[in-house]
């Protein structure tokens, strides 16, 4: 398969036109591997897009899990993550969840962010971060993307559980283009 788009955990979310990546076999993945086994079968700089949703948090090596997230982006590779935010009712009730996640946590991988500037020694992979959004749950899950909104349910779900119920994260691969081939 020639796709330069790769989905991480796919489970059941089939996507066409991406390889579709799971632990399970399940009908329609692509390529059956345990993310936690490193390294993973792709080759380095290959994919332009990765997608991994409701997985990170099943994983129990977050930073590795970055590391080898970067290794396969080529280089301005846009990386969507979703992942349960830290307080909300869903990260803490599955007993499969091993690590939270708060509106700061991808900071760490960001060299423009102070929390990477500070410990630049976590990690060597490096992303910008484009964007975060929220989902709220209001009867169905309810993507919040208005910047005021944002804030709002940032300074509230400090002080208050079950505001933020999840996080999309959308990164940016840094590389050394002179480096890439």
């Amino acid at each position: 398969m020639v796709a330069d788009r790769i989905h991480l955990g796919c489970g059941t979310d089939i996507l066409p036109g991406w390889i579709n990546v799971d632990g399970a076999e399940i009908p329609g993945v692509d390529v059956i591997h345990d993310l936690t086994v490193f390294p993973w079968p792709f080759e380095s700089n290959r994919f332009h897009e990765v997608r991994m949703v409701h997985v990170l948090e099943h994983l129990p090596d977050t930073v590795r899990t970055l590391e080898e997230i970067h290794r396969i982006c080529a280089p301005a590779a846009q990386v969507i993550v979703h992942v349960p935010y830290w307080n909300s009712r869903d990260m803490m009730t599955d007993p499969t969840h091993k690590r939270s996640f708060s509106e700061y946590s991808f900071d760490y991988f960001d060299p423009s962010r102070p929390y990477c500037k500070e410990r630049p020694y976590y990690s060597t992979a490096r992303f910008q971060v484009e964007n975060k959004d929220y989902f709220v749950k209001l009867g169905s899950y309810k993507k919040v993307s208005a910047p005021w909104a944002k804030t709002v349910l940032e300074i509230g779900a400090r002080h208050f559980c079950g505001v933020i119920w999840a996080m999309e994260v959308s990164l940016r691969a840094l590389k050394d283009t002179s480096v890439v081939a």
